[in-house]
């Protein structure tokens, strides 16, 4: 396992388990920067819920 993850800290490495299974393992420097880059804020948050909800509500005044 040494060997693939020395590897796995300068390139991406495939596994492949039976015929229909992959995996690539690949380094992770800065796992807290990295999901930080994908957070979104909670005014986003709650646009995405209102926008949602005006969708359900006009859905609902079409089928009335």
């Amino acid at each position: 396992m040494k060997k693939y993850l020395d590897i796995a800290k300068s390139e991406q490495v495939l596994i492949q388990r039976g015929k229909n299974e992959t995996f690539v393992l690949t380094a992770q420097q800065n796992p807290v920067e990295y999901d930080l880059e994908r957070a979104i804020t909670v005014d986003e948050v709650l646009a995405k819920v209102r926008e949602g909800l005006t969708e359900l509500f006009e859905r609902k005044a079409r089928k009335d």
